[in-house]
């Protein structure tokens, strides 16, 4: 039978890895998004950007995985339900929108903001390990600097038509 502090330590633990395992879900269905906005680009410039990112994603997905293992713990394999929504739904506002690259920008940034925004709670509301925290906020931090850098582009993309 387990002790009280046991018991809380099994719940924290199991707090921070599913915090873990949704950023780690959230990076495969970023990946994917960023691979679908490319292929949708028309743009060589932006097919070159929206490459990049989905390199990064998979790279923040690798680093969440060997801290999952870390924890002795198996990271999840794949993305979400929601995110393949999502890739549906940049793939049919694409569809029905003239100036697909705007569109696809649109769709970064919101995206990215989400993203964002996800990184943030969890490092607020989790005590995470500081190698953890360091890698976290890494992420985080080139997250926002893509954010800036979509919004430039979006500001330039008049001129790709």
């Amino acid at each position: 039978m387990k002790t009280t502090k046991e018991k809380a330590d099994e719940n924290i633990h199991e707090n921070l890895v599913g915090n873990l395992q949704g950023l780690l879900e959230k990076n495969y269905d970023a990946e994917k998004g960023f691979t679908k906005a490319m292929q949708d680009s028309k743009n060589q410039q932006l097919k070159n950007f929206l490459k990049h990112q989905a390199a990064q994603h998979a790279r923040f997905a690798t680093e969440l995985d060997h801290e999952i293992r870390s924890l002795n713990e198996t990271p999840k394999e794949s993305g979400s339900t929601a995110g393949t929504l999502h890739r549906a739904w940049i793939g049919v506002k694409t569809a029905f929108t003239s100036d697909n690259d705007e569109a696809v920008l649109e769709e970064c940034i919101r995206g990215e903001k989400a993203c964002a925004e996800d990184y943030e709670e969890t490092l607020n509301e989790n005590r995470f390990s500081p190698n953890i925290s360091s890698v976290l906020n890494n992420q985080l931090s080139q997250i926002k600097q893509t954010v800036s850098k979509v919004k430039s582009l979006e500001d330039i993309a008049d001129s790709w038509s």
